[in-house]
């Protein structure tokens, strides 16, 4: 007999997503079961972003989708976990009042006695980190006892279960941009030991995993005292690349007015650290920026990017820039699209202002950019960035690159769908009578699995995408955050099952999705067996989002 049946949703940030494969690993380890199915469930936790109010508003929508299900089935648990839970816990109640559990990120671990005590007393749960004192330097803190520590520690994957995973270094942020709310939802900035931080990755690449990347709100500040002296980013990143049976280590999110030439020596001279850089601008205006209250100028923003060119051969950089900001003119925005001009960045991440409630933008700020301006802005921002990225995509057509397979590509998976609906239509009931067949693509999430016919191979492609929160590979596979069951295919010589026919187009049905070092996703057909494969390929089309090659060697 299960304890119940779990489903978490998870929005906003990389850190969401590690937290939310943390509290689930917790809460399974105690008998739960996860469902896809939200309506479902017995326990429904709803992992919240405040970066942003859409981000919040969409939270709000599916507490409200709730309502019915807990009026009808009162013992369902209704639970809000990370920054709007910390930002607006009276909100929550007021707005959605049928919430039971509401439990900031820096309490994460206490979930499941929060679960159990509203089981047997029947009333709400509450458990946040407002208390959190920032009269310490963060050196001082890492030594202090951190609740989310023991949250990571408890991590205990699967055997070849995931292909990737983040690993968190540090959390909360000391930086108080005036627009951002992550200081007070996640509290002051606070490093995890190295020795901890290694031996997690040690415990992942024993059990499969072949990708890390290291997480925090400002990575390249992490320092953490060991044996009397202190341990900094770079003297992190080689302990992590000496770790056994890591193909390769990723780190976001960085902060251009902290970083130091030892991380790109680092990154030169490491042969897993990859060759990519996430560098936030916000803003091509010094007078932005100052509005912002970052720590750095343009002309300060672009000499890194120059040296990190200089440095780490090969590197490619994206940035995130906020449009609409309070007071943006057109000429400051014009600075914005001229710094990009400059960069060329692989990528970018716009955003268009939204005020945060207890920020100082909000206080002191006034929010009188139309939303009709920041629309177009943000519009205009995107299209130059498709037009410099098709143009720098065309320019590696005919070089190979080696690439981490990561699974299947959007359209072979809505391939192998078409395949399979077509095959259940011929023969009637062919999924309620043998489960899914052979061949077919089997859509899951994080909150569980669907049976496949087949042992399956499980790839975990909740790989990082910089501030997007979301890779390009998830987004060129279509997993919207989730993971996908591929189950294994019938060799050419074995029989296809009646209802799982090949595919009418072997390449679409058999196309993989990956990624080469510098964060650059590539498609192209292969078996399945080179999922979690270092493969090369050798690239003949391009688009402004995707490379198109094909195995060589």
């Amino acid at each position: 007999m299960t304890a119940g049946r779990l489903y978490i949703e998870t929005l906003g940030c990389q850190m969401n997503m590690l937290d939310s494969e943390l509290v689930e690993g917790q809460l399974r380890r105690l008998g739960y079961e996860t469902t896809a199915d939200m309506q479902a469930a017995d326990v429904v936790l709803i992992n919240t972003c405040s970066v942003r109010d859409h981000a919040e508003q969409k939270a709000l929508s599916h507490l409200g989708a709730l309502k019915k299900r807990k009026a009808k089935h009162p013992d369902t648990i209704v639970g809000v976990i990370g920054c709007m839970a910390e930002r607006d816990p009276d909100g929550i109640v007021s707005k959605m009042p049928h919430v039971d559990l509401i439990c900031g990120p820096g309490e994460l671990n206490k979930v499941p006695a929060m679960i159990e005590e509203i089981r047997e007393h029947r009333t709400r749960a509450v458990a946040l980190s407002q208390s959190l004192s920032r009269r310490s330097t963060p050196l001082q803190r890492a030594l202090e006892y951190d609740s989310v520590e023991a949250l990571d520690l408890s991590r205990d994957p699967a055997p070849g279960a995931v292909l990737q995973a983040y690993i968190r270094v540090q959390r909360g942020c000391d930086k108080f941009c005036t627009f951002c709310v992550v200081p007070f939802t996640r509290g002051a900035e606070r490093s995890r030991p190295a020795s901890s931080i290694v031996e997690e990755a040690k415990k992942l690449a024993d059990r499969g995993c072949k990708e890390v990347t290291l997480v925090g709100q400002t990575v390249n500040s992490y320092v953490h005292q060991e044996d009397g002296r202190p341990v900094r980013f770079a003297d992190l990143l080689e302990r992590v690349n000496d770790v056994s049976g890591l193909e390769r280590v990723r780190f976001v999110t960085s902060y251009p007015g902290d970083f130091t030439d030892d991380v790109l020596d680092a990154m030169r001279e490491l042969p897993k650290v990859c060759e990519y850089l996430h560098l936030p601008a916000q803003s091509g205006s010094d007078a932005v920026l100052k509005r912002m209250r970052r720590m750095n100028t343009v002309p300060q923003y672009v000499e890194l990017v120059e040296r990190a060119r200089e440095k780490v051969p090969g590197i490619t950089l994206a940035s995130d820039f906020i449009v609409g900001f309070c007071g943006e003119t057109e000429e400051e925005f014009e600075d914005t699209v001229r710094l990009v001009e400059r960069c060329r960045f692989k990528n970018l991440f716009v955003f268009k202002y939204s005020p945060r409630p207890g920020t100082v933008a909000d206080k002191r700020l006034e929010d009188d950019v139309p939303e009709a301006v920041k629309r177009e802005r943000n519009m205009r921002l995107l299209k130059l960035q498709e037009r410099l990225s098709f143009e720098d995509n065309q320019k590696l057509i005919g070089r190979s690159f080696e690439v981490l397979v990561e699974g299947y590509s959007k359209a072979a998976i809505k391939a192998q769908e078409s395949e399979q609906d077509r095959g259940c239509e011929v023969d009637r009931g062919c999924e309620a009578d043998r489960g899914v067949g052979a061949g077919a693509a089997v859509k899951a999430d994080t909150h569980g699995h669907a049976p496949p016919a087949r042992r399956p191979r499980e790839i975990d492609l909740m790989a990082i995408g910089a501030s997007s929160h979301r890779s390009f590979a998830d987004a060129v596979a279509g997993a919207d955050l989730r993971t996908r069951v591929i189950p294994e295919t019938p060799g050419d010589d074995e029989p296809h099952p009646p209802h799982a026919r090949p595919a009418r187009d072997w390449r679409r049905a058999n196309q993989l999705v990956g990624r080469t070092r510098t964060d650059r996703i590539v498609v192209f057909s292969g078996a399945p067996n080179l999922i979690g494969a270092l493969v090369n390929v050798r690239v003949h089309a391009a688009t402004a989002l995707t490379l198109h090659g094909e195995v060589v060697g």
